[in-house]
């Protein structure tokens, strides 16, 4: 059958921003340190080995509470996942008493995150007969935020979290102007995003300067070792973008869709905000493309096919056949048969014993079409679903499920067919994912006001339902947001996968939070993140 000629058919004018990084990557020179990369990474091992014997060094719990938080802020607890997990364990199974609430806090949280269920009757110490905090601590920042860090790992119907999220983040708003650095920088942080939310490395990269200043436990070896770290990470990274750009501009190139965002550079950054660590480079390369590609077929979709385009391009990527190309328009046909080849290119990276994985990979990506045809069917028809019809389709269409599919599928052997089965089955880790990318985006286009073609978001189809106003809607949606990080968190101890899987694909929901922070599309206008990407990928730490 001939392909359709879909020329004469009238298009929409390209609506996204080029790039704002170009070919800068493809050209880009690090900067030359002082150590070669050779020297950096043989210092890196010694160091690690020189941190490692402070786990035995220390005298009681508080202080292995101190050193886990101090290396966790800094971004280098990958290397000391198990002595982690044994001091963790055996801090757990000891008895603790404290008056501080700072000590108590950090316990608190740091158990909860390493998948230990503690419960909100360790803060009654600190409060008086009528369940009220006391008013001693109202007066000390420290254990405020301390508190607020620890409230903020709540899970569903935990009033005595939400009464100690409310208290702590009121008063922390109420000194804020009154504090000195670094706690003022770090109660900033924390009011803007919860430390549980945020993107790890975003953390360590304000954390490193901090650390010196005022962490209790300081130590030259802990903090050279971060910054060492960091800076062979980012060469790691670096070489990796410089490969990713390449590739990203040769499809740019080849297919010739210039009504798609190019946007190669934030998709990297979503995929090293899941695995930043060098060893799971496979992961996040091939996450990185996996979105990339997805970005386009989004927007093909979503800008520039017409609706029976949509139908032909979702029935083509179903069959998974290339000889379906010739049914494809002529300026879709080079994009399909570039999606296969690089599927192909995925499979190519599998041992043979992991070679079940590309069946996964495939259907996730067949899904997402699935749902992006939906909702170019609602908008094409002007139809505005029910609330639940939109979130049904619209939580698949943000992701969670390929984000998921497609970081676990360059692992390793942690990453068994049965944890692709429960990645795939709408488990609770992924579904909250997925709406916490779903809603900040709606968040985020209706700030910024959609287009006439744009499907209505979660957002409008909960305003029509419920008929309330904006605000009221908006406020919904947010706590949507905040339920779903309640189920992430009880994720971390109430699991059907090991708590690494669980945490790696969290790192998606703590991205969205990152790049979508207060209603901005980080993704599309990418100038408004710029500058942060920047300190991840182009600026070195001092030495």
């Amino acid at each position: 059958m001939a392909s359709i000629n879909c020329s004469a058919v009238p298009r929409l004018a390209p609506s996204f921003e080029p790039s704002v990084w170009g070919d800068f990557f493809i050209n880009h020179t690090p900067d030359t340190l002082q150590i070669s990369d050779e020297k950096m990474t043989e210092r890196v091992n010694q160091l690690k080995l020189e941190v490692s014997g402070l786990f035995g060094a220390c005298k009681n719990a508080v202080e292995k509470l101190n050193l886990v938080d101090a290396l966790q802020h800094l971004g280098i607890d990958h290397h000391f996942e198990e002595p982690i997990a044994i001091t963790m364990s055996s801090i757990h199974n000891a008895e603790f008493i404290s008056s501080s609430l700072h000590e108590v806090a950090l316990r608190f949280r740091l158990l909860r995150q390493h998948g230990f269920c503690v419960s909100a009757d360790e803060f009654s110490k600190f409060k008086d007969e009528g369940g009220r905090f006391v008013n001693d601590i109202t007066n000390d920042p420290k254990s405020l935020l301390s508190l607020y860090n620890a409230a903020n790992l709540l899970t569903h119907k935990e009033g005595q979290l939400e009464e100690a999220l409310l208290f702590s983040r009121h008063h922390l708003e109420v000194m804020q102007c009154n504090l000195e650095s670094p706690l003022a920088e770090q109660v900033e942080r924390a009011l803007k995003i919860p430390l549980q939310r945020n993107v790890k490395r975003e953390e360590a990269i304000h954390y490193i300067p901090e650390y010196s200043v005022q962490d209790e436990m300081y130590n030259a070896a802990i903090l050279e070792l971060a910054k060492l770290d960091f800076n062979c990470l980012q060469r790691i990274h670096q070489k990796e973008l410089k490969a990713i750009s390449m590739w990203s501009k040769n499809i740019f190139e080849d297919i010739k869709l210039d009504y798609a965002r190019d946007r190669m550079v934030e998709c990297y950054f979503w995929a090293y905000s899941c695995v930043y660590e060098e060893e799971y480079a496979r992961s996040r390369i091939v996450l990185a493309k996996l979105l990339m590609l997805t970005s386009i077929l989004d927007d093909t979709f979503d800008e520039h096919a017409t609706l029976e385009e949509c139908r032909l391009l979702a029935k083509a990527i179903e069959r998974w056949d290339e000889t379906d190309v010739s049914l494809l328009p002529e300026y879709l046909q080079k994009f399909f048969l570039q999606i296969i080849s690089n599927f192909k290119e995925f499979d190519k990276l599998l041992e043979p014993h992991e070679k079940y994985r590309s069946a996964y990979i495939r259907k996730v990506f067949q899904n997402i079409s699935k749902s992006y045809l939906q909702e170019a069917e609602w908008s094409h028809h002007d139809y505005t679903p029910s609330f639940d019809e939109q979130v049904n389709i619209s939580v698949k269409s943000a992701g969670g499920d390929l984000v998921a599919i497609g970081a676990l599928f360059g692992l390793g052997d942690i990453a068994t067919k049965e944890i692709f089965k429960w990645a795939i089955t709408n488990s609770g880790t992924v579904r909250a994912c997925g709406e916490i990318s779903r809603f900040m985006d709606d968040l985020a286009d209706f700030k910024r006001g959609r287009n006439k073609i744009d499907v209505a978001t979660t957002i409008e189809c909960y305003m029509k339902e419920n008929n309330v106003t904006s605000e009221v809607a908006l406020a919904k949606i947010v706590s949507f947001v905040d339920d779903a990080w309640k189920t992430l968190n009880q994720e971390l101890f109430e699991r059907r996968a090991p708590l690494k899987i669980v945490k790696i694909i969290t790192n998606f929901a703590r991205s969205m939070m990152f790049l979508y922070h207060d209603k901005r599309d980080g993704y599309t206008n990418s100038k408004e993140v710029k500058g942060a990407l920047e300190s991840h990928f182009v600026k070195h730490i001092p030495i």
